[in-house]
């Protein structure tokens, strides 16, 4: 990969919008031109069109995109990328439990602007599992830096929904 062609996938997902639902595989088109671009066994390229197709609402189509992503070895900022929406197309074609195994282990990765993604997709999972209590709770705990007051209040709270005894 380039910075050439990074710069043109990053203009594609720009023109998504412009794309009606009725063109979705027009859409993935443009992404397929550019992941051929790519070696045969990048990472990059089935983790691309896992976006493409999840984008397009289609998760049945990007669960095994991602997971060969994965398997071929993605890390880095894409590589948790693409467990944030694994786990989400997981819950969407209703295997919520394989999503809370695979993001419950980044609630202890290193920091990073996905942390949010990480516990609301978490959440999400969860709570198609019917544990809302422990969803609300990583929720609140995510809001809480960034409510301009109340910010030890609300992560107070959010511990107690799961640990009543704090």
């Amino acid at each position: 990969m380039t910075k050439d062609w990074e710069d043109r996938m990053a203009a594609a997902w720009a023109t998504f919008d412009d794309y009606p639902e009725e063109r979705a595989a027009d859409f993935r088109a443009v992404i397929d031109a550019l992941v051929a671009e790519l070696p045969d066994d990048s990472p990059v390229g089935p983790f691309e069109q896992a976006c493409a197709w999840d984008s397009t609402g289609r998760s049945d189509k990007a669960v095994p995109l991602y997971r060969e992503a994965l398997a071929r070895g993605l890390d880095g900022y894409r590589g948790r990328r693409a467990k944030i929406q694994l786990s989400s197309s997981l819950r969407n074609v209703g295997q919520p439990e394989e999503g809370v195994k695979l993001l419950t282990p980044e609630l202890d990765a290193p920091s990073d602007e996905l942390d949010d993604a990480v516990r609301a997709t978490l959440a999400l999972c969860l709570s198609s599992l019917g544990r809302d209590r422990e969803g609300l709770s990583l929720v609140l705990g995510a809001l809480a830096p960034h409510l301009p007051r109340y910010q030890r209040s609300m992560a107070n709270y959010a511990r107690a929904l799961v640990n009543p005894a704090d």
